[in-house]
Parts: C-alpha cells; structure tokens; sequence
C-alpha cells in the first residue's frame, strides 16, 4: 500500500459457473490488490481458493452498497488497490457496483476494467438471433402488473432484447412476453450456462411455455431469455406508429381515452396500448 497516492479500483469479471472461465490478468489482479470487494464474501471463497488467491475480502452488495462504498473510498484513498466482483459474471451489470464506480470516479480513483465472462453476451453469442443491435433489459420486475408496463414500452422494439430471469418466475414472464409480443414470437432461453446441465433452447414462446409447463423440473438456475425484435421493413412500413401516436394524445387526454383513440388510429390493440400508456404515466412521475 501506498498512502501517497490515491489507489486503483478494478472491476474484474469472474467465471458465471465453469470456474476455468476467467482470465489470467483477471487472476493476477486478485492476488496482488490489497483487498477485494465482494457482493457475498461466502460465495466468492470457492473462487479465490481454488486459485489460491488470499486477500481480505469485504461484502459489498445491494442492500449495503452506499453504506459500504464509504469504507471502500477511504481504503482507495488511503492508496489501497482494491478489486471489485460479483458473485458471477461482470459487476455491475445486474449487479451492485454502479454507487461505488460513479463516487470513485468522483473522487479522482482511477477505475479499471479486468473485462471476462458476462451471462448476457455469452447467451446472445450462442442463441442465433441478430447481433448487430441488442438491447439489454435486465430483470423484470417480479409483480406482473410492473411487469406488462414494461415489457410494452419494448412492443416496437426492433433490437434483440435480453433480459435475466429467476427460475420461480420464468413461466410468468413467459406468458406476460407472450401476450404483449405474441405466442408465436421467435425466442431463446438460456439456463445454467457454463454449467454440467447448460440448456440453450430456441422456439416460439408458445413452444417454450408449453416445454416448461411440462417438464417443471428443468425450472431452475438463472435464466436468460432473448426475445428477436420486430422486423425493421415492418416496423417502418407503418405509415402510423402506434407509440408516437399516443404520445401526443397522452398530453391532451385522460389515459384510457388517449388509449382507446389511439386504437382506432393505429389499429393496435387497445389492451396493449393502455399499458403502454400507464408505462408511461409511472416513468414521468418518477421524475
């Protein structure tokens, strides 16, 4: 340690299952900084035992991030280096980490990234769905209602859109994608990558649903779903977009009649613009 000088925060990628999936910089950056950050201390052993890595570890993760990264700057500033991880994959992406990279910044630490495993890119790498332009969505959240809002501000979206998903929701998000996109919207998903039992299936969300109604058993481990965009040709050969539309009658009506207008115009499904529109409503007044 060198108390001279402001330390170095790195932002290392671990292995998403197959511990042998991590880089050699990855490796030597966790055993030479002066400690690590980890969003569970208890899962990260296993990792840094089998690489024979011993540093003090420190937990870091949603619930005690802003608590935390206060401990972890004054470690930084004291010229401590200090490696952040997740419990799998890159930190930060659907992961904690974001507080503590934006106030070290802040502060003039000087933030590396140790680039490595990361579920989403590997899922889009394997699933045979458009990779030029991806979006990713993270996770749903977990009430259906919160869920159908967002997943309709995605109805136009021509972008492969990824989202994470927990094995005990994963048929309802299913459904709640089939009824805004489609039954027969072309779609992946991606279980236990990496892993003994690693599962890529690519169908119809009609035919992914039925397959895990039926074999309930296989509902488990992170889930990645990757969900194929609306044509371009199509999305531009609408002279009315359904969207643009209810934008500018959201700013003169109430919503369920700026909804049911906007149904007529477009011929889009009255439903589906109704939850876009409260979609909406709930983004502007967290503003």
């Amino acid at each position: 340690m060198n108390s001279n000088k402001i330390g170095k925060l790195y932002v290392v990628a671990t292995p998403i299952g197959n511990l042998q999936d991590i880089t050699l910089r990855a490796i030597e950056i966790l055993k030479t900084v002066d400690r690590i950050a980890a969003e569970d201390t208890r899962h990260a052993a296993p990792l840094l035992k089998h690489y024979s890595i011993h540093k003090p570890t420190i937990s870091m993760h949603e619930f005690n991030e802003r608590e935390r990264l206060k401990i972890i700057l004054s470690h930084l500033q004291q010229g401590e280096s200090i490696a952040l991880i997740s419990d799998a994959g890159t930190p930060l992406v659907s992961d904690p980490g974001f507080h503590l990279v934006r106030e070290a910044r802040a502060q003039g630490v000087q933030v590396v990234p140790v680039p490595g495993p990361c579920a989403a890119i590997a899922a889009l790498s394997v699933a045979g769905l458009p990779t030029d332009k991806f979006t990713f969505e993270g996770f749903l959240p977990a009430k259906q209602e919160a869920r159908r809002h967002r997943l309709a501000l995605l109805l136009h979206e021509t972008r492969t859109m990824i989202f994470y998903e927990a094995p005990h929701r994963l048929l309802s998000a299913l459904h709640s994608m089939a009824e805004l996109f489609g039954l027969s919207r072309h779609a992946v998903l991606a279980r236990e990558l990496t892993k003994i039992h690693e599962c890529v299936m690519s169908d119809t969300l009609q035919k992914l649903i039925d397959h895990f109604e039926a074999h309930a058993n296989e509902l488990r481990g992170e889930c990645i779903i990757l969900i194929k965009g609306i044509d371009e040709e199509t999305s531009e050969s609408k002279e009315v977009i359904p969207e643009q539309v209810l934008d500018i009658l959201l700013d003169e009506l109430p919503l369920k009649q700026a909804a049911a207008l906007a149904s007529k115009i477009t011929g889009e499904r009255k439903n589906i613009l109704y939850e876009m529109a409260l979609a909406k409503k709930g983004d502007k007044s967290s503003l």
